[in-house]
């Protein structure tokens, strides 16, 4: 009988470490638990934040290309008027060199009549 009570005492104090470990094991958890909460909390005020983040670089990016694409057509448009002055300059200057030459002399000569001119004429040509 003393055996069987020592085995009976033996298993009530395996039972017994069995019934601290779990509860042990339970507080564990319910910390762990608590800390996966927590974390959980922290990683969604992160998200938000990355998000704000996010959106607050796609507008400013669009604020700088609506900026960059107007700076570009100012740019285009000035271009273009100087363009047409230097299309009119070219233009006139063509005219005046036509106008002075010989060629353009006698053309001129020939649409006006030959008496309007006939100074001028004597003038680039050096005689009388």
């Amino acid at each position: 009988m003393d055996v069987n009570q020592a085995i009976l005492e033996r298993l009530e104090k395996v039972v017994d470490t069995l019934q601290e470990n779990s509860v042990k094991m339970g507080q564990l958890l319910a910390v762990h638990n608590e800390k996966l909460d927590k974390q959980d909390r922290i990683d969604a005020v992160l998200f938000e934040k990355v998000e704000s983040v996010h959106r607050e670089v796609n507008r400013k990016a669009e604020e700088i290309k609506k900026g960059c694409e107007r700076d570009i057509r100012k740019v285009d448009d000035r271009l273009q008027v100087m363009e047409k002055k230097m299309w009119t300059i070219c233009g006139a200057l063509t005219i005046v060199s036509f106008i002075v030459s010989p060629v353009g002399q006698k053309v001129l000569t020939n649409m006006l009549g030959s008496g309007t001119i006939s100074t001028e004429q004597t003038f680039v040509n050096g005689s009388n």
